[in-house]
């Protein structure tokens, strides 16, 4: 007969059986911690990946957003009386802003197609920003770069009365330099303004840019009756000017020194 120790004692074989057992579990548990590390792992690069993307996402909106574009079926809402039947006709663009504004610009080129005067007609939609400065723009149109700094060059008046007068900042007195204008109305809103290098003074130019808005008239106001009652009320007020837009046919129109200081808002 076995002792009872004998009995209970293990043996080798089954020793070798617990070990492998036991290298199996152990190898099993680590084989699902790794599947789930790195299941965890996936799970958070692709969660990195969804948030880099976030950022070109926002920065594709604003760029996606309908900004100002050429609307070429609209209809001239402006024009200019010609001063005689020899006159160039301007080149006239029209752009619409899915927010309600609309831009009439009115160009005109001289040798080599180099712009020489431009006329912008603006009535503000939704899309217009109180808080931009209202010279802002205005270096662009004269094909300056936005940087420039423009100083005041003094006022004219007009049909649609006072217009304030820019050029470049540093410009020499007495220098022919091309001058930039603005002229805003709060009520309808709407801003007028361009630039011009026609004459070959300060005087001519000033008295050129004078003559130009005083023969703007308004072929069609789009149902805005304020718009159309402005011109009405202008028209009463316009003064002639000479062929050639000198300085010497209407002295009256010419407010103060050139380089005036203007007071008040735009």
């Amino acid at each position: 007969m076995q002792s009872p120790e004998a009995g209970t004692a293990a043996t080798p074989t089954q020793i070798h059986l617990a070990l492998a057992n036991f290298a199996d579990e152990v190898v099993g548990t680590l084989a699902r911690l790794l599947a789930y590390v790195g299941t965890l792992a996936l799970f958070a690069i692709l969660a990195l990946a969804g948030l880099g993307q976030l950022p070109d996402l926002r920065d594709d909106g604003p760029g996606e957003k309908p900004g100002w574009a050429v609307a070429e079926r609209s209809h001239p809402a402006f024009a200019l009386n010609r001063l005689d039947s020899s006159e160039k006709t301007a080149s006239y663009t029209i752009l619409r802003h899915p927010e309600g504004g609309r831009r009439d610009v009115m160009r005109w080129t001289g040798d080599a197609d180099k712009p020489v005067a431009e006329l912008e007609i603006y009535r503000e939609g939704s899309e217009f920003d109180v808080t931009r400065p209202a010279t802002a723009g205005l270096a662009v149109q004269m094909g300056l770069g936005a940087e420039t700094a423009l100083e005041q060059a003094g006022l004219i008046d007009t049909k649609f009365g006072p217009v304030a007068l820019f050029r470049p900042s540093g410009t020499a007195d007495g220098t022919p330099a091309c001058l930039s204008y603005l002229k805003r109305n709060e009520e309808p809103g709407l801003q007028i303004s361009g630039f011009s290098c026609q004459g070959d003074t300060m005087p001519a130019r000033r008295a050129a840019i004078a003559c130009t808005l005083n023969r703007l008239t308004q072929l069609a106001s789009g149902n805005e009756p304020k718009l159309a009652e402005l011109f009405a009320h202008a028209e009463l007020k316009r003064r002639a000017c000479d062929s050639q837009g000198s300085s010497q046919g209407s002295a009256d129109w010419l407010l103060g020194a050139a380089n005036a200081q203007l007071r008040g808002a735009l």
